[in-house]
């Protein structure tokens, strides 16, 4: 198993945490920030299940079942 920093696990905890949707002020204050542009700025980043959830979200918003169909 490859060594990581504790730091690493901080980020990957957001990045999760903000894939499943959870709300970024509940994972900015689980990581103990006083602000949530901390979080999405420093510790969150845009994965390709985030983009695909996004674009599914605005599919369903239009009223259309998903981009892909």
């Amino acid at each position: 198993m490859k060594r990581t920093r504790f730091h690493d696990s901080r980020h990957t905890h957001a990045t999760i945490m903000l894939e499943i949707g959870e709300n970024s002020k509940v994972v900015s204050e689980r990581l103990g920030h006083s602000n949530v542009s901390i979080t999405l700025d420093k510790y969150s980043h845009v994965t390709q299940n985030i983009q695909d959830s996004s674009a599914d979200n605005f599919s369903n918003a239009l009223g259309k079942k998903s981009l892909e169909q």
